[in-house]
């Protein structure tokens, strides 16, 4: 059963993309902030300032990176051996998880620990806080 978060299409999403990484001028952040090896990596991506020239582009992978963790763990979490860790209500979208994650992570910014999670963790992390399993 699909999921109710509301998606933007993968086409569109990959389109979208394309046409802002070549028409984007040269970055102020580095290439290297959008390794996403750590869950600070994700938070420094998905809170990249507007007035940045690397907005769009950060935005958009954040985008994907959230929309990538909501459909795997959907899709795992569908098996009927699999315990759900995000139970998000009907209508939640991809913005609604990147508020929950970028509230969680500026709480959590001072833990080390946690801050240096894979940012996959870090994200389910976030969104489990968000919208419990019950």
């Amino acid at each position: 059963m699909p999921s109710p978060v509301r998606r933007p299409s993968v086409a569109i999403l990959a389109g979208t993309l394309l046409i802002a990484s070549t028409t984007q001028p040269a970055f102020a952040t580095e290439d290297a902030d959008f390794a996403f090896d750590t869950t600070e990596d994700l938070y420094t991506i998905c809170s990249t300032s507007e007035t940045d020239p690397n907005y769009a582009p950060a935005q958009l992978a954040c985008t994907a990176f959230i929309e990538a963790t909501v459909q795997y763990h959907d899709a795992v979490s569908d098996r009927k051996h699999m315990k759900r860790l995000v139970c998000y209500p009907e209508g939640t979208s991809i913005a609604d998880g990147r508020t929950a994650f970028l509230a969680w992570a500026k709480k959590n910014a001072g833990n080390a620990e946690r801050m240096g999670e894979l940012p996959v963790v870090g994200l389910v992390r976030a969104l489990a806080a968000a919208y419990p399993c019950k």
